[in-house]
């Protein structure tokens, strides 16, 4: 069985690299010729612990292979492949739904290249609205009478993608036929030794896994951060809540940590999209209430900025703030719907030079946020600063000396936006120390 996969961006790269070091020989297909040139001399466009590593060594290998051309793809592949679709579904602009653009004009392309290819597998591992397979395996029907759809949804965390893929906590399948069953327990044979959980299900539940997770993720992350603002308006501390709540083994302490809240490729587009959906399907008041998960989420964003304010004396004009992070989330380079960019730019927009460093996403930042200002390191971005605001949790921060920083600023001042700073160690060395949720 050859492995095919359409789309390299995140997802695609990182499931072709993973099913070639599984022992397939796999061709991943992209119709950005740049981004394919570039995969074929190993490198990677974006950042991901490991899966550079992983790419190289399968390219050596002989079992990984990129190409732009369809027609290439499906006669490589041959009879009995399987095809994954990995393309993005963004958000509309100006709306809620999912933008399916990208995914029919994939299914479409690779359904005509691999009409006359006899019997064949398509696998979709996008994240779309429920729905979407039942009319894809209309038109593949169409197209290409020996080819089959099958529903396979990805559980990739950015920074851990790799272990993600090749021990995943779960596989999801939905199909139509014992043979598309059988084809997908092929793939993944190895992992299912391994005693990874495999639940077989139809279209329709197979796509509403991914969107209800991230909508449970996003609930958890948004319930602790509304406890932070009640804990602020009452003189609590959220930190001693949210510990005491993570020993009820019903809740548990993860993503329990109230902070600036989510962002990302994922998360806000997606729990967006289901509710556009749930419109759609006449059951719209089921998702009401992740209106109020995604209000509570900006208002951290807005908090923030008032906590920055506030630590420079009621007015942001002239004042120098040092930004800590600008990836949505450490381990990551990706600064989609940032938290910390949407954040230093709010606070540039209203008068105060903003100096931004990140470990990996300086590149991207300045791309997306030309007019903010970027330093080499942490130490430099400090340099001067009347607040210093720590927006992302890469352990770089975390293990800075207090004091030493405080010889770089013009004021001991820190806002811990992720709560997860030594509050103690900077408070002995001299410094303010805020935190979203806490006295």
């Amino acid at each position: 069985m050859r492995i095919t996969v359409i789309g390299t961006g995140y997802l695609g790269v990182t499931h072709a690299a993973c099913m070639a070091e599984l022992g397939f020989e796999v061709m991943g297909l992209d119709v950005d010729v740049e981004k394919v040139a570039a995969l074929a001399s190993g490198r990677v466009p974006f950042y991901e612990p490991g899966l550079q590593e992983v790419l190289r060594a399968q390219i050596a290998a002989g079992r990984l292979s990129f190409t732009s051309d369809h027609a290439e793809l499906a006669a490589w592949a041959g009879e009995g492949a399987v095809h994954f679709v990995c393309v993005g579904t963004p958000q509309k602009k100006g709306e809620y739904a999912a933008d399916m653009t990208y995914v029919d004009a994939a299914f479409e392309a690779v359904a005509r290249a691999v009409a006359h290819q006899g019997r064949t597998l398509l696998v979709g591992k996008s994240t779309v609205p429920v729905g979407t397979a039942a009319r894809l395996a209309e038109r593949i029907a169409e197209l290409a009478p020996d080819a089959e759809l099958a529903w396979n949804p990805e559980f990739l965390r950015e920074g851990h993608a790799v272990e993600d893929t090749l021990h995943p906590d779960r596989l999801v399948i939905g199909v139509r036929s014992p043979e598309a069953e059988a084809a997908l327990r092929q793939v993944y044979g190895r992992l299912l030794e391994e005693d990874v959980p495999l639940v077989v299900t139809d279209f329709p539940t197979a796509e509403l896994v991914k969107v209800s997770a991230n909508s449970f993720l996003a609930v958890k992350i948004s319930f602790i951060n509304a406890m932070a603002e009640v804990c602020e308006a009452a003189g609590a501390d959220v930190m001693q809540l949210s510990e005491a709540l993570s020993h009820d083994p019903r809740i548990g302490g993860r993503y329990l940590v109230p902070g600036l809240g989510f962002g990302g490729g994922c998360l806000p587009k997606d729990i967006r999209a289901f509710m556009a959906r749930a419109g759609e399907l006449g059951v719209d008041q089921a998702l009401a209430f992740l209106k109020e998960v995604d209000a509570i989420n900006m208002r951290r964003r807005a908090r923030t900025v008032d906590l920055a304010r506030e630590q420079c004396d009621g007015s942001l004009l002239g004042k120098r703030v040092a930004v800590w992070g600008a990836a949505f989330k450490p381990e990551s380079d990706d600064i989609r719907d940032s938290p910390a960019l949407n954040v230093a730019a709010s606070i540039n927009l209203q008068g105060a030079q903003v100096t931004v460093y990140d470990p990996k996403a300086m590149d991207n930042a300045r791309k997306m946020f030309p007019t903010l200002s970027y330093a080499g390191s942490a130490m430099e971005a400090a340099e001067q600063a009347d607040v210093i605001l720590h927006l992302t949790e890469w352990q770089e921060f975390r293990d800075l000396d207090p004091a030493a920083v405080g010889v770089q600023v013009r004021n001991t001042r820190i806002i811990d936006s992720r709560n997860a700073l030594d509050a103690a160690a900077w408070r002995a060395a001299g410094w303010t120390y805020r935190a979203l949720g806490r006295p």
